[in-house]
């Protein structure tokens, strides 16, 4: 499975409209493109987090329930309507972009799970370690596009 970004290369840096803060910062959910999933994927889980984040992995953005039939989703799909959305570590629902500290660039991993199963039977707003625990037995295959941001 692949998984890209038309927006920005594997390992560059992301466009400030994507931040949640910082000069042109707009909090825009990135435009995400996948490929070669699994002839038997049934719905995806989407999770992106900052493993360089000070008190720890930072998770900025949840997905669930995805549509098998889907092949990515678009620049500022967070908040529509469509999409079954966890609550990140800002303690808000949906797509909360980087913001890092002043100083080195932080890594911003996209994670795209296929999963053998059309829903995780989550109510919106699920935190992170609910998605990882509903998903255990299910994946049948994952891919990974990363960004990089600093202030």
């Amino acid at each position: 499975m692949k998984l890209v970004s038309p927006a920005f290369g594997y390992g560059e840096p992301l466009p400030a409209r994507f931040a949640y803060c910082g000069e042109g910062a707009q909090n825009l959910s990135p435009p995400l493109n996948w490929s070669g999933t699994p002839a038997d994927t049934a719905s995806f889980v989407l999770v992106m987090s900052d493993p360089d984040a000070p008190s720890g992995t930072f998770v900025h953005w949840l997905v669930y329930d995805l549509p098998a039939a889907l092949d990515g989703l678009p620049e500022g799909a967070s908040g529509s309507p469509e999409l079954t959305e966890g609550t990140n570590d800002y303690g808000a629902l949906g797509y909360g972009g980087p913001c890092p500290p002043p100083g080195p660039a932080h890594r911003y991993f996209f994670r795209l799970y296929a999963l053998d199963r059309p829903s995780l039977d989550l109510p919106p707003g699920a935190t992170a370690a609910e998605v990882v625990r509903a998903m255990e037995g299910a994946v049948l295959a994952e891919a990974e596009w990363m960004g990089i941001y600093r202030r």
